[in-house]
């Protein structure tokens, strides 16, 4: 039995020695067809692939071709959701969807053409900014909550395919592609600015943060617009902008003059922390068409009372002083500004300087030589002296006031009076 169990095991033994063992591990991998190239060459495999990226090279060659002999067989494809706009000025076009406002074109059309976005440009000076923006080429897209601006001062470039106008509240944030943003948006009249104060405050601080955080996104350059008002009652005089001012932070104006004091700080905060491109214009009193009928302002309030008839409202004793630039002059500053290379602060306003007692007399001269004049209490905050000193301006930016308040005041009486013959006591900041 032994013997057996012996014999059967070395015969096992012997099997297992005689079964060849691969050296190398199974893999379920399939293996490469091993003739790959001859596979190529069998039934003209060959020319097929030769003819295929001809035509392919063909069409690539030819198709740019085509699309100039027959430019419309290229815009038929997106007939039922896209419409054309033909730009006369410069020959390009320029697509919109239906029922949105026209957009830009990304290839290289009109390649000089800014995409500018202006906040607050339907009011007074921001529809005025808009329209030299516009008549120079470039796109704009307004934003504007309609608080104190007005359609009426954008209605004649409805039709234009280069301008936009978006209703949209700057305290909350937007996402454009633009290269430049001018920021304008705030009520910058005492009536509006002090019948919500804490909305004036927010726009002033949330808006012009909104604002800088979309020009940091896509590169722009920012321009804001502050204001004489950030030197409050000034101990100096003429004002330069190397002057801190003298500002009450708890007034019935601080929500405007310090508002205005910390949108600065926002901006030089985003140039120096976060390399955003920032300009600041301080702008002075200013004047002209679109003014706001009844906005508390003298010189719009003086133009209005006068052609209604009613006397000339001055507060206090009326020697207090103020400077008083045309609108135009003010675009044009503004403009030189955002173009040139300079941060600033710059004061940009017309250093002529009157006496509320001496701009009454000079609208009588204008309107009506028998227009009175009723003394009523001095508004709280209200500053002695407002002169610029532009000596800064003049030098870096080339630039100064040319239209006079004797010249200017006649454009805007005329404006004032068909509005107020037709009837329209609209806002126009």
């Amino acid at each position: 039995m032994m013997k057996q169990l012996h014999k059967q095991t070395s015969m096992n033994h012997r099997r297992e020695d005689e079964i060849p063992t691969s050296t190398q591990p199974y893999s379920p991998k399939i293996l490469k067809h091993p003739r790959s190239i001859p596979y190529i060459f069998k039934e003209q495999r060959l020319l097929f692939i030769l003819i295929g990226i001809l035509i392919g090279s063909a069409f690539f060659i030819f198709q740019p071709t085509l699309s100039r002999l027959n430019p419309s067989t290229h815009s038929s494809i997106s007939t039922s959701i896209y419409h054309r706009h033909q730009d006369p000025s410069s020959g390009s076009l320029r697509f919109a969807s239906k029922g949105s406002f026209p957009g830009r074109v990304p290839a290289a059309i009109g390649k000089n053409r800014r995409r500018i976005v202006v906040t607050g440009g339907a009011g007074f000076v921001g529809s005025h900014l808009v329209d030299k923006l516009i008549s120079r080429g470039d796109e704009v897209i307004v934003i504007d909550n309609f608080f104190t601006g007005r359609k009426d001062n954008l209605a004649h470039l409805f039709g234009n395919p280069r301008f936009e106008l978006i209703r949209h509240d700057v305290v909350d944030p937007i996402l454009l592609e633009v290269d430049q943003i001018y920021h304008l948006a705030c009520p910058a009249s005492p009536v509006h600015y002090k019948y919500n104060p804490i909305k004036t405050i927010m726009t002033n601080v949330m808006g012009t943060l909104n604002m800088l955080g979309l020009a940091k996104r896509v590169g722009a350059r920012f321009l804001l617009t502050s204001t004489s008002e950030v030197y409050g009652d000034p101990l100096e005089h003429p004002q330069k902008e190397t002057y801190w001012g003298n500002v009450n932070p708890i007034g019935e104006r601080s929500c405007y003059d310090e508002g205005k004091r910390t949108a600065e700080t926002l901006a030089m905060d985003y140039n120096r922390g976060a390399d955003v491109e920032v300009r600041i214009a301080r702008i002075f009193n200013t004047y002209g068409p679109r003014m706001c009928l009844d906005d508390g302002r003298v010189v719009s309030n003086f133009v209005a009372q006068a052609i209604r008839k009613q006397p000339m409202t001055v507060y206090g004793d009326g020697k207090q002083t103020r400077s008083f630039q045309y609108v135009s002059d003010l675009v044009d500053g503004l403009v030189a500004l955002m173009e040139g290379e300079h941060v600033g602060p710059f004061n940009l306003g017309n250093p002529g300087e009157f006496t509320m007692l001496e701009l009454a007399e000079v609208v009588k001269e204008t309107i009506d030589s028998s227009a009175t004049i009723e003394f009523k209490p001095n508004t709280a905050d209200d500053p002695h002296k407002r002169k610029p000193d532009i000596s800064k301006a003049k030098e870096l930016l080339n630039w100064e006031p040319k239209i006079s308040l004797r010249d200017g005041l006649p454009l805007m009486v005329n404006d004032f009076r068909n509005r107020i013959l037709e009837g329209d006591e609209g806002k126009g900041l």
